[in-house]
């Protein structure tokens, strides 16, 4: 049996009526070039911070880890048609400061064209400074309900590049830095494909799915046998 986590927050019935009211429409007028639909959210590499993998044996081995957690930080807008990422990246903290640059950028890139952004609810983008920029630059914010990553597609994309990092143990930052940069705006030409098909129109909801409280339980009580 294959299980999946539900954030246990989420308004599953809030979910559903944001996507058949907002965000499907959308996403079908950015496929008719009716607009441009971005999804928007940060990610955070930390260099040293992920594993390559398991190995199976009778004994135990040991994989060489960098010292020290540096941590290069992209925020990123990925079109929803074209899977361009625009991207405003740094090593230090991400704040509505990159938000606002991100937002400018998107703006030139895409000038003349109705911009809808898809962001979540981190309070370094649902500010009034953003808020305001957005309104002066054109650009229409949509606000996913709380609690739900599963509308924000572009966290696909950051689960991908993840991925591809941990094919390769890094110990020069710079050289982690432009591996991520590389896979990043590759989305649009040598892996649209795979990117295609990992975002597309199909939008994990769970109004229609079986919460197994039971297994839930189950496991609460298995931890506190190994407790005892």
């Amino acid at each position: 049996m294959k299980c999946g986590s539900l954030p246990a927050k989420a308004d599953v019935r809030e979910q559903r009526t944001f996507y058949e009211s907002i965000l499907a429409p959308f996403m079908k007028s950015a496929k008719n070039n009716e607009c441009v639909v971005l999804f928007m959210d940060a990610s955070h590499f930390v260099m040293g911070g992920d594993f390559l993998g398991y190995i199976y044996g009778r004994v135990r081995r040991f994989i060489k880890t960098f010292s020290g957690r540096k941590r290069y930080n992209v925020l990123g807008a990925l079109n929803f048609v074209s899977k361009k990422v625009t991207t405003v990246t740094n090593d230090t903290y991400i704040t509505s400061c990159q938000v606002i640059e991100l937002l400018c950028d998107i703006a030139l890139e895409y000038a003349g064209k109705p911009i809808r952004v898809v962001l979540d609810n981190a309070s370094y983008q649902k500010c009034y400074i953003v808020a305001d920029t957005a309104a002066a630059l054109g650009i229409e914010l949509m606000h996913i309900p709380s609690y739900s990553p599963n509308l924000n597609l572009i966290e696909r994309l950051w689960k991908f590049v993840k991925n591809q990092l941990r094919t390769k143990y890094y110990d020069d930052f710079d050289v982690f830095k432009e591996r991520i940069d590389s896979v990043v705006s590759s989305t649009d030409n040598c892996n649209k494909k795979y990117i295609d098909s990992l975002i597309g129109d199909k939008v994990q909801l769970f109004d229609d799915i079986t919460v197994s409280r039971k297994y839930s339980l189950d496991m609460i009580d298995l931890d506190i046998e190994l407790a005892a």
